[in-house]
């Protein structure tokens, strides 16, 4: 078994071998700027080329519908701003929910300084928003819906193909940040009436600093960085060769075992779920059981601090999390945990751990015989707990 179990995926992956050994030569030997008419500068184009066919084809999409970016946090940015600018004029108000990733939230946030109007959906104590409600928010001056596929806390999936017929249905677009879906779910952007999609190279064996921005064609979205013409004049800048072909090698595994990677997390992730809520009392599972990414478990237990935790799991080599990635380090509780309606108290005491296609039975097996000794002795030493058993 490996010094160090990693088990924090939704934060980051370790890069690919075969996306590592496809990246290299664009470093050195084919390193053209793709914008050259000579040899190796159309070795370049080449890549990039091949590279958005692929992720096109993991969406059903076209590959002229793809633009690169340098992560999920640009293209969130890119499809609020640029859609809201683009449609201002026939209206200023925005749907979104109050679980979103803070590239969307912020963003939002941004956006209601502008003189833009945002509705910030309750989500129910699984974490769901629910598509009525989204009908029943939307106004005559709607322009644009934006839903993550998949929560990066709590790990919902959300009823994205409904909420997507809703906004085809009202002619609204709608965007969806799937950060954490792309690759990991089956996602068609048809069958699921998107419009605009945010992914990140880095959440599935890809590089960092690379991701896309799927815009259906058709879509009136303005350009975001403006200089030279790079990405069909929407996105200026010297393409990360590197990068897109590191992501799009990475796509092209994923996506060959998708399905037998899905099946194998999903059971060592209910594996988890049921050995932990049935020897570890006092504790909760966040998120719907069944409705959630593969690899994501996230729980709260009760009298315990979550730095705490994590700490005294790092020092048993185990990586884990107690939220985004985003916001660690924060003394606040997390904005997802407190929507779905957990106290201060509970969601302090949080813990995510994220699961990979690595990981093992024996592994997981050694995180929990740890995680029930950390959990004790840290209840041992709480006030709360020592007066929750004697008046228990």
């Amino acid at each position: 078994m490996n010094s160090v179990i990693y088990l924090d995926h939704a934060a980051t992956t370790a890069t690919r071998p075969e996306a590592l050994e496809a990246m290299l030569p664009y470093f050195s030997e084919k390193y053209g700027n793709a914008s050259s008419i000579y040899g190796i500068g159309t070795e370049s184009k080449k890549a990039i080329d091949s590279a958005r066919e692929t992720v096109a084809n993991a969406l059903g999409a076209k590959p002229e519908e793809i633009y690169f970016t340098a992560g999920g946090s640009e293209s969130d940015n890119w499809a609020l701003k640029a859609a809201a600018e683009a449609y201002g004029a026939k209206g200023g108000h925005i749907i979104t929910s109050k679980i979103e990733h803070h590239a969307i939230l912020h963003t939002c946030e941004w956006l209601e300084k502008q003189g833009y109007a945002v509705t910030y959906l309750d989500v129910d104590e699984k974490g769901l928003v629910s598509p009525e409600a989204v009908r029943k928010a939307i106004r005559p001056d709607t322009i644009l819906i934006s839903i993550m596929f998949a929560n990066n806390e709590i790990g919902t999936v959300q009823p994205v193909k409904e909420i997507g017929e809703i906004a085809k249905e009202k002619k609204i677009l709608f965007h969806t940040d799937a950060v954490q879906a792309f690759a990991h779910l089956a996602i068609n952007v048809d069958e699921y009436h998107i419009d605009m999609l945010s992914a990140s190279g880095h959440k599935l064996g890809g590089p960092k600093g690379i991701g896309f921005l799927y815009i259906r064609k058709g879509v009136k979205i303005r350009s975001f960085i403006h200089g030279g013409a790079q990405e069909r004049k929407r996105r200026a800048g010297t393409e990360n060769v590197p990068g897109i072909v590191g992501l799009g090698k990475a796509v092209e595994s994923a996506m060959a075992q998708r399905e037998e990677t899905e099946r194998n997390v999903t059971a060592l992730r209910d594996y988890l779920i049921d050995r932990v809520l049935q020897e570890i009392p006092f504790t909760r599972l966040n998120g719907d059981r069944r409705k959630r990414l593969p690899g994501n478990v996230n729980f709260s237990f009760q009298f315990v601090e979550g730095e705490s935790l994590l700490i005294m799991l790092d020092m048993e080599g185990i990586c884990a999390s107690s939220g985004s990635a985003c916001t660690t380090g924060s003394l606040d509780p997390s904005h997802v945990l407190m929507a779905i309606g957990l106290p201060h108290e509970i969601a302090h005491g949080s813990l995510r751990l994220t699961l990979g296609e690595e990981n093992t039975k024996e592994e997981i097996d050694f995180v929990i015989e740890k995680l029930k000794g950390i959990v004790g002795r840290l209840r041992e030493m709480s006030p709360l707990y020592e007066d929750f058993m004697r008046k228990k």
